[in-house]
């Protein structure tokens, strides 16, 4: 399998647990670098490699009036600062080529989201930046059918390609998790993650916005592990009744600690990753 470098670690089989964690959108810059900061401590604290995720637009919204962010130049100037600052790698999802190639001056992974993973152009454009690609697998999707997604970011020389589960659309307003997506997309060769959160969504549940069943993140998450994933993508919130964007589907931060450590044991145990990463055996 590929390895995936970024910054100074690696995704991949064998290497140490990655997650890519963060409020769904930045709301504002007192907020992102206050997170991104708890964020790192608790992390390192675990053992855990730690890439900071945060939208500077949530374009794909249910309702005209939901919070969107604050666009392009202001949250990539926001991401930048975080990433100088704290010395972490940080993932926003880009929407269009021009996005992409701005994005792709500040971020270390570029990702295409779920509804855009079969638009050419997008894909092509965000891996001639050089940054590594997550591009997440769509809820109308085969697993097997995003080894096309792969062939395009290949196509320009880019090998620093993450595969992202997120579920699969089940009827109306639901989504159900096929854990078998996993092996089948890492034989495409290349590092697959798995979205905990994203995949407990009730789409367009709430009427204008979306619905969740955070309860559940635990179960998918240590299945995910279980099932042999490489890394984990998990939004996380200090106060999820607050939140501007998913406020159903990110984990609390009080939550976090109790959960990773589990998760971390579990990815240890089964990829035989403990020794490769510093830090303190959880507890």
């Amino acid at each position: 399998m590929q390895k995936v470098s970024i910054q100074d670690f690696k995704i991949g089989h064998g290497e140490p647990l990655a997650i890519m964690t963060g409020p769904c959108v930045i709301e504002s810059e007192e907020h992102a670098l206050a997170s991104a900061e708890f964020l790192k401590d608790l992390l390192h604290g675990l053992g855990i490699h730690f890439i900071y995720k945060s939208s500077y637009d949530k374009a794909n919204r249910s309702s005209f009036h939901s919070f969107r962010g604050p666009g392009l130049e202001e949250g990539l100037r926001i991401l930048a600062k975080i990433k100088k600052e704290l010395q972490i790698p940080v993932l926003t999802d880009v929407h269009t080529v021009e996005e992409a190639k701005e994005a792709g001056k500040v971020c270390d992974i570029l990702q295409i989201p779920a509804f855009l993973c079969r638009q050419t152009d997008l894909i092509v454009a965000a891996a001639e930046t050089g940054a590594a690609i997550n591009i997440k697998k769509g809820q109308f999707m085969a697993p097997w059918d995003m080894g096309n997604a792969v062939q395009k970011v290949l196509s320009t020389g880019n090998k620093n390609i993450i595969l992202t589960d997120r579920g699969t659309t089940f009827g109306y307003n639901n989504l159900v998790s096929d854990m078998r997506a996993i092996p089948i997309m890492q034989k495409f060769g290349f590092p697959v993650c798995f979205d905990a959160t994203h995949s407990v969504q009730l789409p367009g549940g709430n009427g204008n916005s979306s619905g969740g069943q955070r309860e559940f993140i635990p179960v998918l998450a240590k299945a995910a592990i279980a099932a042999g994933c490489n890394c984990l993508f998990m939004e996380s919130h200090p106060n999820p009744t607050l939140a501007k964007s998913d406020k159903d589907s990110v984990l609390p931060f009080s939550e976090l600690k109790e959960l990773l450590s589990l998760l971390k044991q579990l990815y240890d145990l089964l990829q035989g990753a403990g020794e490769l990463c510093s830090g303190p055996t959880p507890g």
